[in-house]
């Protein structure tokens, strides 16, 4: 019986568990060496071989681009477009491991940043992993329904506030580290904003006309500051005297804050109200009828 080999050559120890050999994956045909990053994914050898391959898959993408934008004009047989093909991939994966192109130097640091069992990159922190909208009004119910109290608010209309803001908690500002701002609210930095920042791309409608702008935006620790700030906000600005007033009438309170000006959205009243009768905060309305 022959001791299996991978690709590369390399022999496994006998008598004790395979460590992940990062120069495993030195062909982009070799799915055996990449399948050892499972006995340990966490370890940096594992973490550095993850980072290099999707790095190598960017730069496969960009080459397969340029080839395409030339193909029209220097049409090559399928044979030779195979060939080049196969060359592609095999330059991106040996530029990944032996350049510095910066994108593999990202993802290994959120990756060392994550502890096991953390939400994976782009969720937000402090969210179940699941993610999913039930998920998010479990998780944002008890600080809004506090802060809801002392505004004497109906805290569903807060909750469709934070949903629409962030996409259910999948969308927000995020930190230069890549971990989330906590920013619930979508609340800008301005000049008066003292604390930390984080930056994002948005939509913002000017005379009608919508645009793409990067902006400042406040963070928090954690989402409980967010709510906390919120709150703040509502309460110190005469802009939202009149949201303010409309007591526990859901309804009355998104078309205050709609007319406001809270964001450039014309249609931001109308979104608000799809997410208030969506069946995951509708719940929220149930469960609290049926204390009473």
């Amino acid at each position: 019986m022959t001791t299996p080999v991978n690709m590369s050559g390399a022999m496994p120890s006998l008598g004790s568990p395979a460590e992940v050999d990062t120069s495993a994956a030195t062909t982009y045909t070799d799915i055996n060496g990449l399948s050892a990053l499972k006995q340990n994914p966490t370890s940096p050898q594992a973490i550095n071989a993850v980072a290099q391959q999707v790095e190598a898959l960017f730069l496969q993408m960009m080459l397969k681009s340029m080839r395409d934008a030339t193909a029209a004009q220097d049409p090559d047989s399928n044979e030779m477009g195979m060939y080049q093909d196969m060359f592609d991939k095999q330059v991106a994966l040996s530029i990944s491991q032996h350049a510095d192109l910066g994108i593999a130097k990202l993802l290994k640091r959120q990756l060392q940043r994550a502890p096991p069992g953390s939400p994976a990159m782009g969720t937000a922190q402090d969210l179940p992993a699941g993610r999913t909208q039930e998920d998010f009004v479990n998780r944002m119910l008890p600080p809004i329904r506090r802060v809801a109290s002392a505004l004497n608010l109906d805290p569903q209309a807060l909750l469709a506030q934070a949903a629409l803001e962030t996409g259910w908690g999948q969308r927000m500002p995020r930190n230069a580290d890549g971990s989330s701002s906590n920013n619930m609210f979508g609340i800008k930095a301005g000049e008066e904003w003292n604390g930390a920042r984080a930056t994002a791309d948005t939509v913002e409608v000017s005379n009608g006309v919508a645009s793409t702008r990067r902006n400042a935006f406040r963070a928090y620790g954690s989402i409980e500051e967010s709510v906390n700030d919120f709150a703040k906000l509502l309460a110190s600005s005469s802009r939202y005297r009149e949201a303010l007033s409309t007591g526990g009438d859901a309804q009355s309170y998104i078309a205050s804050i709609g007319k406001s000006g809270y964001a450039t959205d014309p249609d931001y009243s109308n979104k608000l109200n799809q997410i208030l009768n969506s069946e995951p905060i509708q719940a929220v309305r149930a469960n609290r009828l049926a204390k009473l």
